[in-house]
């Protein structure tokens, strides 16, 4: 998965940007509700759902995004965990969101960019490793960030000519300005292709290798298998509104491409804070989970 995600930004990252929300995107949004909510017992707790439910509404909405910090340090004072952990967790997570609060405008840019990064440290924390494979893959994935930002990165994709190639009408410039504003160009495409690698990481993380974790028995599941355990996870109901959601981004994005894309964005913008909250929470309950 990395070094495909790597090949993918340094040969058509303009294109990569643009669609890969588009096929991925509702997908990875339901596999964070499946497995971040229905499969934990997160979702019968009702003092989490109160905490966590409310700031996540305000920001689908449009709120500051610095309310899910917040969100997150009222889920942390409810966690099952010692007093000294949770006012920790809560202390760190307050000076998280002054410190975005202090960032303005960028700050929807800098939490974009590590969000991207945040389903690696949740597929980490979501089964205990028995052994050291799992650090290989790690290693890998911070050899190919240096690379991407890096000058070999640079003139990797000038050579391939990626940052040459238009995704749908949306230039190298109009990401440069929407990923790294305010950046020197060199350094803004840069940033560029490293939001467009670990986008699609974040994507296959979410798709694969969680829900691969995740299952209750080594083999894989037949088709027929996980459709039905979907089914049983998420009900018809969500069954049918995660398939309309699908179906009208894709009709919107065969109508106008890069207003689906911003649609999308602006839709999932939630579910980087419910990443932040179930993290807190695993990281705290750790040991229970464990137990």
């Amino acid at each position: 998965m990395i070094v495909t995600a790597l090949a993918g930004t340094l040969l058509l990252p303009l294109w990569l940007l643009v669609l890969g929300p588009l096929v991925w995107g509702v997908p990875h949004v339901v596999a964070d509700l499946r497995y971040l909510v229905v499969r934990t017992d997160y979702c019968r707790r009702r003092a989490l759902c109160w905490l966590a439910g409310a700031p996540l509404l305000w920001i689908a909405g449009g709120g500051d995004l610095v309310w899910g910090f917040f969100g997150a340090a009222a889920v942390a004072l409810v966690a099952r965990a010692d007093r000294r952990r949770r006012a920790t967790a809560v202390s760190l997570l307050g000076l998280a969101g002054a410190g975005m609060a202090a960032l303005g405008a960028m700050a929807e840019v800098v939490f974009g960019h590590l969000h991207n990064f945040a389903a690696v440290g949740l597929w980490w924390l979501w089964r205990e490793r028995g052994g050291r494979a799992h650090r290989w893959p790690l290693a890998l994935l911070v050899a190919a960030v240096l690379l991407l930002l890096s000058p070999v990165g640079s003139w990797a994709v000038a050579w391939t000519g990626g940052l040459e190639r238009t995704g749908a009408g949306v230039s190298a410039e109009f990401q440069r300005w929407r990923l790294a504003p305010g950046v020197d160009a060199e350094l803004g495409a840069r940033l560029v292709l490293l939001f467009c690698f670990a986008q699609s990481l974040h994507y296959a993380v979410w798709l694969q290798l969680i829900p691969d974790d995740d299952r209750r028995r080594d083999t894989p599941p037949t088709f027929r298998a996980s459709y039905a355990e979907l089914r049983r996870d998420l009900g018809d109901v969500g069954l049918v509104l995660a398939a309309l959601f699908s179906a009208g981004l894709a009709v919107w994005a065969v109508v106008d491409l890069a207003a689906a894309d911003r649609g999308y964005f602006r839709m999932a913008r939630f579910h980087g804070h419910l990443e932040l909250m179930a993290a807190t929470l695993m990281l705290l309950e750790r040991p229970a989970r464990r137990g």
